[in-house]
């Protein structure tokens, strides 16, 4: 991992109770259901379990250089906005960034000590432009995969960030809680998508075209299997098109089975509809 790798260390021992804790951090349901992210009140009890000076979640495109959703805790985007060009002409050159584009990983937890040195850190672009003017001096990362709602494109994913001023890094209990937490909060975000946006209105028969269109079936072998004319197919989809307010194939897929789940759909019941 980076340059350095993880320095190897005693096991890192987690109690039931801390177990129970977390678990709950992503179990319970939540009302603070915000336009985009987490709720906040899962963040906030985040903090409080890998303690930090702040949390940030966000959505965003590093090729783009553009974010479409951010969360921090505490919320002050607006100062870190002011540094939004210092972070982007540093992004590319700053190892612990970079280092999904270099392997893909979407399951690792990387602190920049697994990178860098401490002298070798402040001797980077992205410390003197970035991090010491906002008092940086660690962070815990990890990335996850976008939503299937999300903006589309190469490179696009969920990132989870704590960062620390002066003062101790992150240990290798944090990194292994984040780990732990890791799957849950990918789940946790797919749920708040859900809810934000509720299973369509579709009757039986929009669904049971919907999941022979998710399976790759053309308009002339869906008429086929529903011994219906292509015309009917055609409009059938037109109407679920409508309802989903989406204007293809694929979105309407995406629209009606956004974790990709065919099966947990209303199941079709007869030919009307």
């Amino acid at each position: 991992m980076g340059g350095r790798g993880r320095v190897m260390t005693a096991p890192v021992t987690i109690s039931e109770r801390d177990l129970r804790t977390l678990l709950g951090i992503v179990t319970d349901h939540r009302s603070d259901l915000p336009p985009a992210g987490l709720p906040t009140s899962l963040l906030m009890e985040l903090k409080d379990q890998i303690p930090c000076d702040e949390l940030s979640f966000f959505g965003f495109d590093p090729a783009g250089h553009t974010c479409w959703f951010y969360q921090g805790i505490p919320d002050d985007a607006a100062d870190d906005a002011a540094y939004e060009q210092e972070f982007w002409g540093n992004y590319w050159d700053f190892d612990p960034f970079t280092y999904y584009e270099r392997t893909g990983d979407l399951r690792s937890v990387t602190k920049i000590s697994d990178f860098y040195s401490a002298p070798r850190f402040h001797n980077t672009g992205l410390y003197s432009d970035y991090s010491r003017p906002i008092g940086i001096e660690h962070h815990l990362a990890t990335s996850l995969p976008a939503g299937p709602l999300d903006p589309p494109g190469p490179g696009r994913r969920l990132c989870v960030m704590f960062f620390r001023g002066s003062g101790p890094d992150f240990s290798e209990r944090d990194r292994d809680l984040l780990a732990l937490l890791h799957p849950h909060l990918h789940q946790a975000y797919l749920d708040a998508e859900r809810r934000r946006r509720p299973v369509p209105q579709l009757t039986p028969r929009h669904w049971e075209l919907l999941r022979l269109v998710a399976a790759g079936h053309t308009n002339a072998q869906i008429a086929r299997r529903l011994d219906v004319t292509e015309k009917t197919v055609g409009k059938h989809l037109e109407n679920i098109y409508t309802r989903l307010q989406v204007s293809s194939r694929t979105a309407a897929v995406t629209r009606a089975f956004p974790d990709g789940a065919t099966q947990t759909a209303p199941a079709a019941t007869g030919r009307a509809g």
